[in-house]
């Protein structure tokens, strides 16, 4: 998943457990994704993406789904649990 604050992606390590919550203007922030355990951080690439940073998470499949919709929509934060 890109989340939106690289900073926040940069204090992660494997094994950790995020929330992850969508921020969209128009409404409050949601919970798309609760308790999801940090797989990998991969090392950011100077000059590639969007903003934001890469952090990839161990889910079931349907919130995977989620996830994935909600960040073609929105931007994606971290919290950890």
């Amino acid at each position: 998943m890109r989340i939106a604050d690289a900073a926040t992606v940069r204090l992660l390590r494997p094994g950790d457990r995020v929330d992850v919550v969508a921020a969209e203007r128009a409404q409050p922030p949601r919970v798309v994704a609760a308790g999801a355990r940090v797989a990998e951080v991969p090392v950011a690439e100077q000059g590639v993406g969007d903003g934001g940073a890469l952090v990839v998470l161990s889910v079931p499949r349907e919130t995977a789904r989620a996830l994935v919709g909600a960040g073609a929509l929105t931007r994606l934060a971290v919290t950890l649990c």
